[in-house]
């Protein structure tokens, strides 16, 4: 009898960001879409429920703790993603809950029981979008002046995440006993009190609920500055990049997954998630169609303004029909966010583009990448990605919800489950296994290994 030593496939991860109407700032402009969508949980299931029956990983939720966008104008982020993946968990059973919070506005312990709750009530689905807000609106919200210093801010959110994964351990995995004869409901033995004191957090613990079904809903992470990344490296279990050419993203995943090794992780501990938007047509020349249709839809003067706030510049500094200005500092000198700069600036460099070519091939000014084609071309460019390292999968960015969603999983995931590469069906229920990640040892088997 012999035995199949064969390494697994390597198999593409595809998550959705359901944002509000869809990526295009025009979206909801649509004939067919809802321009209230972005406050109704309908809409967001009914996206879920799409990816859900083509089988991809997750759903993502982006956030912000303010308007930051143009709201004379296009949709904002509204509804608080943990509320409503809790929603969304009751309407799903397999795909996985990705939702935004900020370690600069939050504190650990509340953080740490959102997200422990949310994947005891999704049976092991929730993972964690850890982000440092960098925006001067929120930080009014929270009663401050001025955005607190870059620097600071990833300290701040390496302590929190230190704590948090801390506290969903703070319960060993058997430390509820049930058991009525004897009347014992919990062995206090196998509950741990934290009594942290650090720079940033003061937190005794333990956590109140029971360690989460996947020990630590997953833990993920986006950030192109040398902070970032080194945050990344340490604590992330997934990172979604903002790549414009595929020889970057390359170098960026490779630096990253090196540098995880460096500390400790397998060389497989992080998968690099590269955002994706795509227009679907039947032919190039409709796909081409669609986009310029939508991104005509959008005010130029709103384009304008929003790839200005990218750049960290105001809008006059910005002529349509001339090229980028050449001295661009990154934004706030450096205390602003570094990952769409860098990709908006790196494709109109490599490109040579004017800023109103460059706005519409980013449909709309935004940081991430664009692919605007054929099923077939779509899925080449996956294809290409993923074989040759640049991506362990995609953050996809439909241009509409939840219409262009259907376009992809009808017209692209056929073809990359015909090529081998995604799967056909869920080989587990946990957010964990659809990535490939394993499930962090509790305190019992870390003192075991100790």
């Amino acid at each position: 009898m012999s035995t199949n030593n064969a390494t697994p496939r390597r198999q593409l991860h595809l998550n959705v960001n359901i944002l509000h109407s869809g990526f295009v700032p025009s979206a909801w402009r649509l004939p067919e879409s809802d321009p209230w969508a972005f406050a109704d949980i309908q809409h967001y299931i009914r996206t879920a429920q799409i990816a859900e029956a083509a089988k991809l990983d997750a759903v993502f939720l982006a956030d912000n703790a303010a308007i930051v966008d143009q709201i004379h104008f296009r949709p904002i982020t509204a509804l608080e993603p943990t509320i409503l993946l809790a929603c969304v968990a009751a309407a799903t059973t397999h795909i996985g809950l990705i939702a935004t919070a900020s370690t600069s506005y939050n504190e650990p312990y509340n953080l740490a029981r959102r997200f422990a709750t949310l994947d005891h009530v999704s049976a092991g689905r929730a993972g964690w979008n850890m982000v440092t807000t960098a925006d001067l609106p929120s930080a009014r919200n929270f009663g401050l002046d001025t955005t607190p210093d870059h620097a600071r801010r990833y300290a701040r959110a390496s302590e929190f995440a230190d704590l948090v994964k801390a506290l969903w351990d703070s319960w060993e995995d058997d430390a509820f006993v049930g058991d009525k004869a004897a009347g014992r409901f919990i062995d206090p033995a196998k509950v741990h009190a934290l009594a942290h004191r650090g720079e940033h957090f003061a937190v005794q613990g333990p956590l109140n609920l029971p360690r989460p079904p996947q020990g630590h809903p997953v833990l993920v992470q986006a950030g192109a500055s040398a902070d970032g990344r080194e945050l990344a490296s340490r604590h992330a279990e997934a990172v979604f990049s903002a790549s414009q050419s595929f020889e970057e993203s390359q170098a960026y995943a490779r630096a990253l997954k090196t540098r995880a090794a460096e500390l400790g992780r397998g060389p497989d501990a992080v998968k690099v998630l590269a955002g994706l938007t795509t227009i679907v047509g039947s032919t190039e020349a409709e796909a081409r169609r669609r986009r310029d249709e939508l991104v005509d839809l959008i005010p130029w003067d709103y384009s304008l303004t929003r790839l200005a706030g990218t750049l960290g510049i105001t809008p006059d500094r910005l002529k349509l029909d001339e090229r980028l200005p050449d001295d661009l500092p990154l934004p706030g000198n450096g205390n602003g966010n570094h990952t769409f700069f860098n990709a908006v600036v790196a494709a109109g460099r490599t490109h040579g583009y004017t800023v109103r070519q460059l706005i519409r091939e980013l449909a709309g000014g935004g940081g991430h990448r664009v692919i605007v084609g054929t099923p077939e071309q779509i899925a080449d460019d996956i294809e290409h990605w993923f074989k040759g390292g640049a991506a362990d999968g995609f953050n996809l960015m439909p241009d509409a919800l939840p219409h262009g969603l259907q376009d992809f999983v009808e017209g692209v995931v056929p073809i990359l489950q015909k090529r081998g590469i995604f799967r056909t069906a869920y080989e587990g229920r946990t957010l964990r296994d659809h990535l490939g990640l394993v499930r962090p040892a509790g305190r019992a088997a870390q003192r075991l290994a100790a």
